[in-house]
């Protein structure tokens, strides 16, 4: 490389001849002035300022929209279009379901059970079907087995109102009979127009049939419970019925297992906005 005269000019005008120099003799060669290294850190910081943008917003988006329910919109055992499918709110819902009668159960119940709760709430807690107190008041879990529950909710730092609590179905079988594949196949429509409005971050199925009927899936209550499922897009956990703890109180230390690890998470999510993994 030839010699160059550099007595008489500035350090930094000679760094950048020698690297010309150098680079055209030896190819190219990685060199920036201050000013072209400052454009490129501001350049580079607005990229990632961007990046970070779009990431809080598509999390915010996530977090606001986390439910997308399977397709129900054009079911085939209605001809027209439903005008339920349109509801925007909770009690609009109700007031365009409550006289169904697609079923027999709509003959033979009492009161149609549409749930209870908050319209906007982060848990939602679902179960197969009404009961005969349920089917007497038209509220969700207000038997033995529905008390059982709030002390659950409260045992969690829970209150019904804070939640949403609902069944599959929304009229009671006779004799509280396990309700036939027809009937939830005519019913499981609310229950997705329902959790579509709601949003809810976490669903706490209770009991096996109700866990089956959702994930359609035949499972046993050891391979499923314990641990969260991604159902569309909310966070599942299962655990007993409540009827089932007071038919089996020994059961009722693995509840207690589920609900804390709901808790947690639900706490974690209301701190960072991090829904649990699955």
């Amino acid at each position: 490389m030839e010699e160059m005269n550099t007595s008489e000019i500035p350090l930094t005008q000679k760094i950048e001849l020698y690297l010309k120099q150098y680079s055209e003799q030896y190819g190219n060669t990685v060199f920036i002035t201050q000013d072209i290294a400052l454009e490129q850190v501001a350049e580079e910081q607005a990229i990632e300022t961007e990046s970070m943008a779009s990431k809080k917003q598509a999390t915010q988006q996530s977090t606001t929209h986390i439910f997308t329910p399977p397709e129900y919109t054009s079911v085939d055992m209605f001809q027209d279009r439903p005008s339920w499918i349109d509801a925007t709110e909770l009690t609009v819902l109700q007031k365009e379901i409550c006289t169904c009668t697609k079923c027999d159960l709509g003959n033979t119940r009492k009161n149609f059970v549409f749930g209870v709760g908050n319209p906007n709430a982060e848990i939602v807690i679902i179960g197969e079907a009404p009961g005969a107190d349920e089917d007497e008041q038209g509220e969700p879990f207000v038997g033995r087995a529905g008390q059982l529950l709030t002390k659950i909710l409260e045992a969690i730092g829970l209150t019904r109102e804070e939640v949403f609590i609902c069944n599959i179905l929304k009229c009671r079988p006779p004799n509280n009979r396990t309700p036939f594949p027809s009937e939830t196949e005519l019913c499981e429509p609310y229950l997705y127009k329902q959790l579509d409005l709601i949003q809810p971050k976490f669903i706490l199925a209770v009991g096996l049939t109700a866990a089956n009927t959702l994930l359609k899936q035949t499972n046993k209550m050891g391979e499923i419970r314990g641990k969260f499922m991604n159902y569309y897009g909310a966070r599942m956990i299962v655990t007993y019925h409540p009827a089932a703890l007071l038919r089996n109180p020994n059961w009722k230390v693995h509840t207690w297992e589920d609900v804390k690890m709901l808790r947690a998470a639900y706490d974690e999510y209301l701190n960072k906005g991090i829904l649990p993994e699955v």
